[in-house]
């Protein structure tokens, strides 16, 4: 995994002693990498690879992006009026590595 899970809890604003969503985060990170990787049509050891063994930040935050929206948004409908991509986030962050 290239996102710890004290990473993801901090960034999410978890305290680290709330344990009770550890295995769904744990879980979500995968899913994030997974997503990341096809939406990239790339492997992100390549990519790390290519940037001396570590991920680029770039891709990193985008996971954490895509987490934080999962963790917040558990069903894939919202009621909570019109909702709006927020430019330069998830999208824009993942272009940046896409292989065309």
């Amino acid at each position: 995994m290239y996102i710890g899970l004290s990473e993801i809890k901090k960034h999410l604003n978890i305290d680290e002693d709330f344990t009770e969503d550890d295995e769904y985060l744990i879980y979500l990170i995968t899913v994030a990498e997974d997503a990341v990787s096809k939406h990239i049509d790339r492997n992100l050891s390549e990519v790390a690879d290519e940037n001396g063994g570590l991920l680029p930040t770039t891709l990193i935050h985008a996971m954490k992006l895509f987490i934080g929206d999962m963790y917040q948004s558990r069903e894939s409908t919202s009621f909570s009026g019109n909702p709006s991509e927020i430019p330069f986030s998830y999208t824009y962050l993942t272009s940046l590595y896409k292989k065309y």
